[in-house]
């Protein structure tokens, strides 16, 4: 006689702060899962609170609600267990990343993660108590189980191999592993190794959704004792996803004989191209930032370049045409070809389309100021007018219709200054910030292929790339071409690598690899101020590299 323990994946999109809403969320899953015939359902990490709640947890009244949303939930485990992420008090005001094992209507286990992340994104530490104590948990006739959180399964000293020696022939892991681009190939190594080690199944919940910088792609997983993936959940989709592991006649029926997962949800899903990975994460970050915050329509500045072509493609696929406005604000420096791309862009899209020209503002600017600064040769600053009036007419636009700005900068430009405070940076969320040049490219090719048609145009692929505050200027004016920019920009942000390095790499290209690092260096004050962004690469500005404004400090 076959012998079955039917576990569901809870792959849910929760939104910090909203304890409420996140317990319905987790309700409407053990539904769900008890209806499938469920024997365990997983949860993320903190589903209950969101991750990451950040100085949230400073609030005790939060920490009570939680608490009281988990009190809520335990009934509605009844002919099942369900483990679920939330965030625990203990004596003397400490507090734990934990995790609630529920069965038969009431809290039979809490377990406290043990490996706190204190590196990159992550500031637990900051918040939580390190817990001391593995768990396993008796799950008769199937055996024992064991739960981890997040970090725990990623390190070789942390509690899985402890509760596998214990017993535990399956694992279960509950995390919210952000996002960066190709990082479900790390997670599936770490998983593997993790399992081949324990001599268990592991069973792998990931967090999905978008929250502020970050976004939690999912991808939960089911990995047999011998190493192989067995079951993938799809990327960037909510869902429960439910698979059977089961034992054949002739086996002793504990969970570590098991040799056979069936998935009752469809086929694992199929990893994702990176361009396509890229975009799906894009699309997912915005339409959260967007629609968590409250808003319901958003507002691009259209220059005829890919970066606005591109941003305004991410928010037509994440929010729906209806919701998003493209404004195009040519000066005596726009082209007719720029122009008219802005025009097909938006007609591709479908997007609403307004057309505002700068120049009289511009001229009433350069009026103005010649009582300042007299008849003096133009430079960067009247260039930087321009862009200050667009950015403040997308705000005004903002102010009046409630529209969300999107600004366009992609992380090249970001990188090394080449954009205006509080001109093409004014905005409350930039899509592509952490983007290099380079990949806008190919993400911009993909968006074709997505809608199925040239919403970007060749001609915007292929014009070479212009702030157009000037006659006859391109970005390669100031910067060096983006391929070697970007590979620059890669080692010296990316894998922290020393400038001697960088530039024995960099030699024969011909580029000052000094002066592209003091660019970056130097604009930091600049990156302090910009909109939160997407983070899509191992390490973004902000949350990831963390410099000082005031740093006199030049590597030889």
């Amino acid at each position: 006689m076959k012998k079955r323990l039917r576990v569901a994946l809870a792959q849910i999109n929760v939104t910090v702060g909203d304890i409420r809403g996140n317990e319905r969320k987790i309700l409407s899953s053990l539904r769900e899962a008890r209806k499938a015939g469920a024997g365990v359902v997983l949860f993320p990490e903190l589903a209950l609170t969101g991750y990451p709640p950040e100085d949230l947890l400073f609030k005790p009244a939060f920490i009570r609600d939680n608490l009281a949303a988990l009190r809520r939930i335990a009934p509605a485990s009844k002919g099942i267990c369900a483990v679920v992420g939330f965030a625990d008090s203990g004596p003397s005001g400490a507090l734990y990343n934990a995790a609630a094992v529920l069965r038969d209507g009431r809290l039979i286990h809490k377990y406290h993660k043990m490996m706190l992340p204190n590196y990159g994104v992550f500031d637990e530490q900051r918040y939580f108590k390190a817990g001391t104590t593995p768990l396993t948990v008796a799950l008769s006739p199937e055996g024992r189980i064991g739960v981890s959180i997040c970090e725990d399964i990623w390190r070789d000293d942390g509690p899985c191999r402890t509760e596998a020696a214990s017993g535990a022939r399956l694992l279960l892991n509950l995390s919210a592993s952000p996002y960066h681009a190709g990082k479900w190939r790390l997670r599936e190594r770490i998983l593997t190794r993790r399992a081949r080690q324990c001599g268990s199944w592991i069973c792998y919940a990931n967090l999905l959704g978008g929250q502020d910088e970050l976004v939690f792609d999912g991808g939960s997983r089911v990995v047999d004792p011998r190493g192989r993936v067995v079951f993938k959940a799809p990327q960037f989709k909510e869902g429960l996803f439910v698979v059977d592991l089961e034992s054949v006649p002739g086996t002793q029926g504990a969970i570590g004989t098991w040799y056979r997962c069936r998935s009752r949800s469809g086929p694992s899903a199929r990893p994702l191209r990176a361009d396509e990975e890229i975009f799906q994460a894009l699309v997912l970050g915005l339409r959260d930032y967007v629609k968590k915050n409250g808003f319901s329509r958003v507002v691009v500045g259209m220059s005829g370049g890919v970066d606005s072509a591109l941003t305004a493609a991410l928010a037509a696929a994440a929010l729906g045409r209806r919701a998003v406005t493209a404004v195009s604000m040519p000066s005596r420096y726009s082209s007719a070809g720029t122009q008219a791309d802005a025009r097909a862009v938006a007609k591709g899209l479908g997007i609403r389309f307004l057309e505002i020209p700068i120049e009289p503002v511009f001229q009433a600017f350069l009026s103005t100021l010649e009582r300042g600064i007299g008849r003096t040769k133009p430079d960067a600053t009247e260039e930087n007018l321009q862009a200050r009036i667009r950015g403040t007419l997308l705000m005004a636009l903002s102010n009046k219709f409630g529209w969300l700005v999107l600004s366009t900068g992609n992380k090249s430009e970001i990188s090394t200054g080449y954009c205006t405070l509080y001109g093409d940076m004014a905005g409350g969320f930039a899509v592509i910030k952490d983007v290099p040049k380079t990949q806008v490219y190919r993400v911009s090719r993909y968006a074709n292929r997505y809608f199925g048609k040239k919403v970007i145009p060749d001609s915007v692929l292929r014009r070479p790339p212009s702030a157009e505050l000037k006659p006859n200027q391109t970005d390669q004016d100031v910067l060096p071409p983006y391929d070697t920019l970007d590979a620059i920009l890669r080692a010296y942000v990316e894998e922290r690598r020393p400038a001697s390095e960088i530039r024995r790499r960099m030699r024969s290209s011909g580029v000052r690899v000094d002066r592209v690092l003091r660019m970056i260096d130097f604009s930091e004050y600049k990156r302090r101020q910009a909109a939160p962004g997407i983070k899509i690469t191992p390490l973004a500005f902000g949350r990831d590299r963390r410099m000082p404004i005031t740093n006199l400090y030049r590597e030889a």
